[in-house]
């Protein structure tokens, strides 16, 4: 943790554009009670093969506004040279700085990849064209990538994105502390230092998290699904642990080094308000 600690700790939101009028003015609610927090920045993610492309630029543009920087998801899967291109030049245009630059997945469907194989090649790639204009993070997967043969492979895939010129790293959320910590621990031995944020998930409702843990392949430890598990339908008693839950995960983070936290909100402010009441931030 020692190459963390020279970091300092700065806090950013995640949000996905919203797909209706109804969704727009919710985030416009949400992204002004998270603003009053004053954020590193907030991003929005990208939908699989770039489909929400315009609903992305839209939101990042609107957000950037608002006076605190925006940084949009990139995905390469099933994107060309020339339309990665056009992208980062438009967000130059409306003065976006921060990208998080991703691999993606396939659209249903979709066989091929395009002219990007991994996030390690979309990076080399906005370097080549962009310089140092953009400050690059990537994603890190403290407990391995689900499509990754191995964790050894995981990490080495890692590794590459940071040698063509990633400047940070936002984690996939986790419940299981050590994990990140061992996570920095291979970074350490390996000369890696720059900032790798973990990400954090609220726990709001049990079925949710069971279904994108599944897919994004986080652990959800037995002793907190059995836990989870055994409220059953009450809400509020779940929303209840899950905040005594995370809050304690953030602190430890915290206190151990980690050079702040990124919150996946799913659109919402309370649950990540909550946490950081508990943080006294």
């Amino acid at each position: 943790m020692q190459s963390q600690k020279k970091h300092p700790q700065l806090f950013s939101f995640e949000f996905y554009p919203p797909k209706t009028e109804e969704g727009v003015v919710n985030l416009q609610i949400v992204h002004n009670k998270l603003a009053e927090l004053n954020p590193d920045f907030f991003s929005v993610t990208f939908g699989a093969g770039g489909s929400t492309r315009d609903l992305t630029f839209d939101t990042v543009v609107a957000i950037q506004a608002k006076g605190i920087a925006a940084a949009p998801h990139l995905s390469c899967v099933a994107s060309t040279k020339e339309n990665i291109r056009a992208i980062l030049q438009d967000y130059q245009d409306n003065g976006i700085a921060k990208i998080v630059a991703l691999r993606g997945d396939l659209p249903s469907g979709m066989m091929s990849a395009g002219e990007f194989r991994y996030a390690n090649e979309l990076v080399e790639f906005i370097r080549q064209e962009t310089g140092d204009y953009f400050q690059i993070h990537v994603a890190a997967y403290p407990e391995v990538h689900p499509q990754s043969m191995s964790g050894n492979e995981d990490f080495k895939n890692f590794k590459r994105k940071v040698e063509a010129g990633a400047d940070a790293a936002i984690t996939q959320y986790f419940y299981n502390a050590e994990a990140y910590f061992y996570f920095l621990d291979s970074c350490e031995r390996n000369g890696i230092n720059i900032p790798v944020v973990p990400g954090i998930m609220p726990i709001t409702q049990y079925t949710q998290l069971f279904r994108f843990s599944e897919m994004c392949g986080a652990d959800i430890p037995r002793w907190m699904r059995k836990r989870l598990e055994g409220f059953g339908d009450d809400r509020a008693s779940i929303q209840a642990f899950g905040l005594d839950i995370v809050s304690t995960l953030c602190q430890r983070l915290l206190d151990s080094g980690a050079p702040g936290l990124h919150f996946y909100t799913m659109n919402q402010a309370a649950p990540t308000l909550a946490i950081l009441e508990n943080l006294n931030r």
